[in-house]
């Protein structure tokens, strides 16, 4: 349920609504706007069901929700959520560029993609420190090794550092590192570890999975919400069918369909989303197109060499003519 308070409700109203919510034996969150404050209910559906708040002094009105996702939905909050990544933001009228490699190879690798990143207008340097792989012979990242190394790089060109949290035994050590948790598409419904980082302060970069519905990406976002934490990105990174062309199905109606059931910003994933570099700069344009508040997109300096997904890479003179694309069509869609 979702109690919107009326904008004259005072602090006492306020007061008396949670007390009622905490002798039921729910919980609540609160979502406080420029004019109103929303109330969102948790708890026992069939207790919920009973539950009368519109006498309540100072209730507008209240609105049974169906989705079982809450904290997420419009319904509970109407104003795009803006996640401010120290002093960057992401969502609303800001258009966020997170890139790098698909994994810190070396530190003048790093040190190199880190500076053309920049040079093209990235905010935010990517790269796997941990890099969950389908063979257990492939490479499988250098560890805090390469998450000092991101921090370095983010650091001495002032990037934002993202990367992969795999085990939730690392949070702590990466958080350190990093200043935006990424959860990959082969975690998204890892439920214990999405809790874990919903208990930290940190943004949280929430993939789609494999082959998870809307609703189940969604409800996913719900698990980190839930434990309090809103610094919530979504990423459409694909998804599987039978098309075997591409590496997956970049799903762009995904975005369009999350902006309007959700007020978390959403990011596109091109690289990932079709396997192939060729295909990168046209999909990164029509993502912001659809409405996407960004992109993350691999680079590597020297893709052929890559240790992971070189084929997907862009090198650093078309990860330029990408972003001189990608700005032209932000500003027609009101995003900087």
């Amino acid at each position: 349920m979702i109690i919107v308070m009326s904008p004259d409700a005072s602090r006492e109203d306020l007061n008396k609504v949670e007390e009622k919510i905490e002798a039921e034996g729910l919980s609540y969150h609160l979502s406080e706007g420029a004019v109103r404050t929303i109330v969102g209910v948790i708890g026992d559906k069939k207790i919920i069901s009973g539950l009368q708040m519109n006498a309540f002094q100072g209730v507008e009105k209240t609105i049974r929700i169906t989705e079982k996702y809450k904290l997420v939905s419009r319904e509970f909050r109407q104003e795009d959520t803006i996640v401010d990544v120290n002093g960057v933001k992401i969502g609303g009228p800001h258009l966020a560029v997170m890139a790098g490699p698909c994994a810190v190879e070396s530190r003048e690798q790093l040190m190199e993609a880190a500076e053309c990143v920049k040079k093209g207008g990235a905010a935010f340097l990517r790269g796997g420190a941990f890099k969950p792989r389908t063979s257990p012979y492939d490479f499988q990242g250098l560890a805090e090794e390469g998450l000092a190394m991101l921090k370095e790089a983010g650091e001495k060109f002032d990037l934002r550092v993202v990367t992969e949290v795999v085990n939730q035994n690392d949070i702590d050590m990466i958080s350190n590192y990093a200043d935006v948790l990424q959860i990959g598409a082969r975690n998204m419904q890892n439920f214990q570890l999405l809790k874990e980082v919903g208990k930290t302060h940190k943004p949280v970069l929430l993939k789609r999975g494999l082959s998870a519905t809307i609703s189940e990406w969604l409800n996913a976002a719900e698990y980190i919400a839930n434990e309090g934490n809103y610094n919530i990105i979504l990423c459409e990174r694909g998804i599987r069918t039978y098309e075997t062309f591409t590496r997956n199905t970049l799903d762009l109606s995904a975005v369009a369909a999350v902006k309007e059931l959700s007020h978390l910003p959403v990011i596109a994933d091109p690289s990932h989303g079709t396997g192939r570099w060729q295909m990168v700069r046209p999909m990164a344009r029509a993502a912001i197109a659809a409405g996407a508040d960004g992109l993350i997109i691999e680079v590597h300096p020297h893709p052929e060499c890559a240790l992971s997904d070189g084929d997907q890479s862009l090198t650093p003179q078309n990860f330029e003519s990408t972003m001189t694309e990608v700005k032209a069509i932000a500003a027609m869609m009101g995003k900087r």
